[in-house]
Order: structure tokens, then C-alpha cells, then sequence
């Protein structure tokens, strides 16, 4: 049993029970060789963050403590991009209140609009949030690191004030799910199409509260070769655990992980692999060979059905985005679909980058052209539409795909709006159509 530390080098634990990978790094993070599965324990946590509609609640907990202090000023990250630039008076004043906190207590990790983005796209395009590392945020979707190989978790904004406050903190151990993903991708199935698919078959429930590891040659590749889902499509998978009630959804580090770690990581880190006899509360075995571009319908992401099985469904909005869709391979693929075409007339399509660097790449390399010269509109990065904050807030009877992460009952805006998830190859074609549909309808 070993640890692989940032170096490649291999630390060895004293003799334990085996152990998954999600055990191990809680282990580590109470000082102990060993944690069992059900257990209370008390967790030293690497990195705590929130945005600017969860900080000021968890600012307003922190206060009341009467602490003068944060645990560690370099340990916090707060970003302000729900409502961010800011859409009306009340969203600036909670901006504002999270601006001066950060002042306040000294906290390094303050990140104003137009210097980060999306803060589950810019934290680890940063380096904030490494291998085997504890993450725990005031935000649901800060399940998203599990790509790196962390725990990462979010927590309600009480439990993030506690943390900010004394850098730990409780949780009852997961248990862990194994999903071995075996086969080759189709053509334009990514991350996204995995993910849904897979909450498709065992339900917003399925995982809840256990720790899902992601496993698989579809994932990692063959032994020898480059691994056969990127970073970008790990990123979104682990982003969606939460919508299978997961605790975290992790990915084991190797070389893909640690090349994208390379020159980013601010801080040394050790990465933990689950031990081969270690424990699982269910395993399930999936072929991707056989799995289409996947759509879910409204209004849950287990709603999902292959593309081949939607029927036609007009639309009247697309977003290509957020910190589940967001990043450079998300951007790169809408445009590849969307380069000499024009959005249908009927059709709204928004394409907003997940962090200022990726958005700066993308003016550099020809894709905002690409959308601009498409119809689109490219906005700043901000989680805007997902929340039906700002920047696409449906209104009643319309419909939208989306390559967000969430499409319950007015999510995106009204009521009786319509969300439908999707890939972005999905989204970028459906854009086209003016209805759902894949590229080869094209």
C-alpha cells in the first residue's frame, strides 16, 4: 500500500486494513493510518472556499463565533461569479460584503471579476486544489476536484464558517461505489454524455452520501497509451456527482492528472490510489461503446435518454458553459460544429467561457470569431444562466439545452421554462437545428 507523492516517488504506510482512495486521504487528514467506513471523525481540510451567494451567509456564521481571526488566510478562496458582474443592487451589496471580509481578515485568495472566472473552473487551472488533497466549499459542485484525485465536498454555509474559523472539519466516512467505464467513446460522446448516462441508470439517489470512484480503460486508457477521457471530460463528471446524491467522485491521479498538475500546483501534494482489496458497496461495469450523445429531460438529470430516442423537441435557447461545461475542450468542440454555420433564427445561443484564461485562448485562436460570426453571444465568465440568475433567464414555455448541470423546475428561470443537459456537441448542433439534435444531423 502506497502513497504516490507529487515527485512520483512512493511513501509506504504501515500495515492497515485496505483501503479505497477516499478513505485513504481522510485517513491521512486525522493524523491516523486508518478510517472505517461509518465513522465520525474530525478532518483537517486543505482548502475552503465559497462564492457571492454563499460567503455572506457563512461570512454573518463566522462573525457570530467571535474568532479574530481565519485559520489560514492562504487556506480560503472566495470568488464572486454567481451573480457576478454584478446584476442588480443587492447582488453588488453581497460582492461587496465578501470584498471587504476578504480585506478584513487579510485572505489572499480573493479573486475579483476579470481576474478568475467560474470557480470550480478557475480554482484548479490555478493550482489551488490539488492531489489528495481535503476541498470543501459552500457550493454543491465543489465535488468537481474529485478529477484531480481530492475529497473535495461541499457543505452547508455553517459548516464553511466553522472551517474558515478552525481549518477542520466533522463527516461521517463514505462509503464508496466502484464504476469501471470499459469500451470506446462514439464519435462527439465526452465527460458529459458518461455522467449522464450513468445517473441515468442508478438515479439522483443512487450514490447518496457514498464516494463514487471513477475507474476504467475508457477513462485512463490502455496501459502505455494516453488516457482515453481528458482532463475537461473528468472535470465535468466529477462535477455531477452531487446529482447522483454523491458525497465526493473521485478519479485516480495518473500521468494525464499529473500533466495538468505540472507548473500549476501551488503547494506539494501527495496522491493516494484505493488498495486493491479495498471494500465496495457495489460495483457496476459500464460498456461506452454503446452509449449515444445523451439528453436529459426536464426536470432531472437522471432524466437522460440517448440522442437517438428524443424525437424533435424545438428550442429557443442554447448555453454552452459553467463549471460543468465550460472549459477549453467544451469550447474547442462547439466550435468546430458551429464554424461556417449560422444559430438558427429562432434560437438564442450563448457561449460563456469558464475563466478569463480560457477565454483569453479562445480570442486567440479564432473561436470567439467562430461564434460571433455564428449568431452566438459570448459572455464573460459567470455561472449567469445556470441559476437562472442572469445572462439567459427563460422566460415562461420556452426551452432550453443546456450544457449546465441542473434542470429542475425553474432552474434556468420561469416555472414553466424547460431545461434539457446536454453535451456541448449536443448543444452547438441543437443551436443549428433549432431543435435537439446531434451533429450528423448536420
Amino acid at each position: 500500500m502506497g502513497i504516490v507523492s507529487a515527485k512520483g516517488g512512493i511513501a509506504q504506510l504501515s500495515k492497515m486494513i485496505p483501503m479505497t482512495m477516499a478513505q485513504k486521504i481522510l485517513a491521512a487528514h486525522t493524523g491516523r493510518d486508518s478510517v472505517a467506513v461509518g465513522e465520525l471523525i474530525d478532518v483537517n481540510v486543505d482548502l475552503v472556499l465559497a462564492n457571492d451567494i454563499t460567503a455572506p451567509i457563512a461570512m454573518k456564521e463566522f462573525e457570530r463565533l467571535g474568532v479574530d481571526r481565519v485559520f489560514d488566510p492562504q487556506r480560503i478562496a472566495l470568488l464572486p461569479d454567481h451573480f457576478a458582474p454584478n446584476k442588480d443592487i443587492k447582488s453588488a451589496e453581497q460582492c461587496k460584503a465578501m470584498r471587504e471580509f476578504a480585506r478584513k481578515y487579510g485572505i489572499v485568495n480573493y479573486f475579483e471579476v476579470g481576474r478568475a472566472g467560474i470557480e470550480h473552473a478557475f480554482l484548479p487551472e490555478a493550482g489551488l486544489v490539488l492531489p489528495g488533497e481535503v476541498i470543501v466549499g459552500a457550493d454543491s459542485h465543489t465535488c468537481t476536484y474529485g478529477a484531480l484525485g481530492a475529497f473535495a465536498t461541499g457543505m452547508g454555509s455553517t459548516d464553511i464558517a466553522v472551517a474558515m474559523a478552525t481549518g477542520r472539519i466533522w463527516m461521517r466516512v463514505p462509503e464508496t461505489m466502484k464504476l469501471v467505464y470499459r469500451g470506446s467513446l462514439r464519435p462527439w460522446v465526452g465527460g458529459k454524455d458518461l455522467i449522464l448516462y450513468t445517473i441515468g441508470r442508478i438515479g439522483v439517489g443512487g450514490a447518496r452520501y457514498r464516494a463514487m470512484e471513477f475507474a476504467g480503460p475508457a477513462i485512463y486508457g490502455q496501459e502505455g497509451e494516453r488516457a482515453g477521457l481528458g482532463m475537461d471530460g473528468r472535470f465535468t463528471m466529477a462535477n455531477m456527482a452531487i446529482e447522483a446524491g454523491a458525497k465526493a467522485g473521485l478519479f485516480t491521479v495518473d500521468a494525464e492528472t499529473k500533466k495538468y498538475v505540472s507548473g500549476r500546483a501551488q503547494r506539494p501534494y501527495k496522491a493516494y490510489a484505493s488498495d486493491e482489496k479495498a471494500e465496495y458497496i457495489e460495483t457496476i461495469e459500464i460498456d461506452v461503446s454503446s452509449i449515444e450523445p445523451q439528453v436529459a429531460f426536464p426536470h432531472l438529470p437522471s432524466n437522460a435518454r440517448p440522442l437517438s430516442q428524443v424525437g424533435r423537441i424545438d428550442i429557443d435557447q442554447v448555453v454552452i458553459g459553467s463549471c460543468t461545461n465550460g472549459r477549453w475542450d467544451d469550447l474547442a468542440q462547439a466550435a468546430e460544429i458551429l464554424r461556417g454555420r449560422r444559430v438558427h433564427p429562432n434560437v438564442r445561443c450563448i457561449v460563456i467561457p469558464g475563466t478569463q484564461n480560457i477565454g483569453l485562448r479562445a480570442v486567440r485562436e479564432g473561436l470567439v470569431e467562430v461564434f460571433i460570426e455564428a449568431g452566438a453571444v459570448v459572455s464573460t465568465p459567470t455561472c449567469g444562466p445556470c441559476l437562472g440568475g442572469h445572462m439567459g433567464v427563460l422566460a415562461a414555455g420556452e426551452r432550453c439545452v443546456s450544457t449546465t448541470n441542473r434542470n429542475f423546475v425553474g432552474r434556468m428561470g420561469h416555472a414553466q421554462s424547460e431545461v434539457y443537459l446536454a453535451g456541448p456537441a449536443v448543444a452547438a448542433a441543437s443551436a443549428v437545428l433549432g431543435f435537439i439534435g446531434g451533429p450528423d444531423q448536420l
